[in-house]
């Protein structure tokens, strides 16, 4: 049935659509092999594509009829409006956010303008789940519809999940990947999630509160409410403002899809079929090696493909790429004759804690390339069972690991550097100031408290050194001469070392300052 279905789509409105899978297919198999080679020429044959993946909705003859329909359809606006289902009371706050939408006709456009290479995708992941067709509206609201967009409390993609949320719907999160910003497996979640939260709330609306507030939030709200024997549907829960406003925002833009002429706008045409294919990867690529061949650009690449962040696919990470269905099939011509080595990077597992210089030194590696490609700060170690980029060299040819493809990290440390200090003392009150403050001198009226050494080591060596007469420790310490003043006679001992963990150091606000202005 589902093969059945294809058919129907791709001859009703992509003619050539059966064909350019076949042929991809059949030219992406050809000398098809994977793992480790040594032969760089050979790289262009080794890349395994499968069939596209692309897979219809699996209809039950029984339980959707209206298959048909939706081939003959001609615009996908239209499909999306017969399955609105969620109520749209007339009410101020909806109102006044689509009054909003309409003073920013420009935005708007631009938004809808985006959104055309996902809708099509989504709206059959929400028909096969029988869920409201607004549901697919859901990224309007959330990111604009921009599958890179990471909001400052770090939730990404087009659906926003924040890491912990996407950890629990299983979207893989490392320093390769995120998917949550991934198209195909961050809608699924997303619905995964909806649906979710509708089998525990029974209403659309209190599922969509839930989904941007959070279930326990909302569950408590409901059980206020109940408490004072109010009611309990979405508008008369007392939520904080984002909350209050997430279904109306929603509901606006509802009500333009479904009446744009009232409201003066002329929506995007947008095909009701695939806009693009799903290709599995086999071997590692780099994402330049892809762009180039499939003569798109870098922009274009990653409005389908964003979870990518790193410059080489992998096959260890079970990844697929998309691709508008025109640049499936160039990429497939060219794959055919390509001969350049389709991937120029790999990947190591640090096994001990180091510095990167060491690290890189013993590879033979350019340390600033692998700075850059991995972001380490300078002063900073790389800690044991962290994975780095690194550019392929004649040794390591194979695919990346399959382990670090899946769990790869980058956690970093920062370098002890050590702080030389010199000792500054009048009389038995001292201060540990930093080498360059050397010429510091504390002040007699300074607080005594704050120039008491802080270790019983130091206060000894102190101690000894301010006796010039008992002849100890006169290697390590210099004495000033006796001031020639009718004031108490006091001995200014200095002394350099550096400090040792554990040691407390005591300086006094003036020092500070002086280190602040050096």
């Amino acid at each position: 049935m589902e093969r059945q279905f294809q058919m129907k789509y791709c001859l009703t409105y992509l003619q050539r659509c059966p064909l350019i899978a076949v042929l991809l297919l059949v030219s992406l198999l050809v000398g098809c092999a994977t793992g480790p080679t040594t032969n760089i020429s050979s790289f262009s044959e080794k890349l395994n594509f499968e069939e596209p993946k692309y897979q219809p909705v699996p209809v039950a003859p029984v339980q959707n009829p209206p298959v048909p329909d939706i081939v003959q359809s001609i615009d996908l606006w239209e499909r999306i409006r017969t399955g609105f289902d969620i109520s749209d009371p007339e009410m101020e706050i909806i109102n006044r956010h689509t009054k909003q939408l309409v003073d920013n006709p420009t935005y708007v456009r631009r938004v809808l303008e985006r959104s055309s290479p996902y809708l099509f995708y989504i709206i059959e992941e929400v028909e096969a789940r029988e869920m409201p067709s607004e549901l697919a509206l859901l990224p309007f609201v959330e990111s604009a519809f921009n599958p890179k967009a990471v909001s400052p409390a770090k939730a990404a993609g087009m659906w926003q999940f924040m890491p912990a949320t996407g950890k629990y719907f299983n979207l893989k999160q490392n320093m390769f990947r995120d998917e949550r910003s991934d198209i195909i497996k961050s809608t699924r979640a997303a619905l995964d999630y909806l649906q979710k939260l509708y089998d525990q709330f029974g209403d659309w609306q209190l599922a969509l509160a839930a989904y941007n507030w959070g279930e326990g939030s909302v569950g408590r709200a409901i059980n206020k409410n109940k408490a004072a024997k109010l009611e309990t549907d979405y508008f008369s829960l007392k939520m904080p403002n984002e909350t209050k406003n997430y279904v109306p925002k929603l509901l606006a833009y509802k009500r333009i899809i479904e009446n744009p002429a009232k409201y003066g706008f002329t929506l995007p045409k947008v095909e009701n079929h695939p806009y693009f294919v799903t290709l599995p990867v086999t071997q590692d690529i780099d994402v330049d090696r892809v762009i180039t061949l499939s003569e798109m650009t870098r922009e274009q690449f990653l409005d389908l493909n964003p979870s990518f962040n790193k410059p080489v696919i992998m096959k260890g990470f079970n990844q697929e790429i998309l691709l508008p269905y025109g640049k499936a099939e160039i990429f497939r011509d060219n794959i055919l004759t390509n001969r350049m080595p389709l991937t120029s990077w790999t990947a190591i597992k640090v096994e001990k804690t180091d510095s990167l210089e060491k690290i890189v030194a013993n590879l033979g590696l350019d340390i600033h390339q692998v700075r850059e490609m991995n972001s380490i700060p300078k002063g900073m170690k790389v800690r044991k069972g962290s994975s780095l980029l690194v550019p392929k060299m004649s040794h390591n040819l194979g695919d990346i690991d399959y382990e670090i493809a899946q769990n790869g990290i980058l956690s970093l440390e920062r370098e002890y550097v050590p702080v030389p200090v010199v000792m500054k003392c009048q009389g038995k009150k001292c201060v540990a100031v930093p080498k360059n403050l050397a010429n510091y001198q504390p002040k007699n009226g300074g607080n005594p408290k704050a120039h008491q050494l802080a270790t019983s080591k130091s206060s000894s060596t102190v101690k000894k050194s301010s006796n010039a007469s008992s002849g100890s420790n006169k290697s390590s310490v210099k004495v000033s001469p006796k001031p020639n003043t009718k004031s108490p006679a006091k001995k200014e001992v200095t002394k350099t070392q550096t400090p040792k963990a554990g040691d407390v150091q005591v300086i006094t606000k003036s020092a500070k300052l002086a280190e602040k202005n050096n």
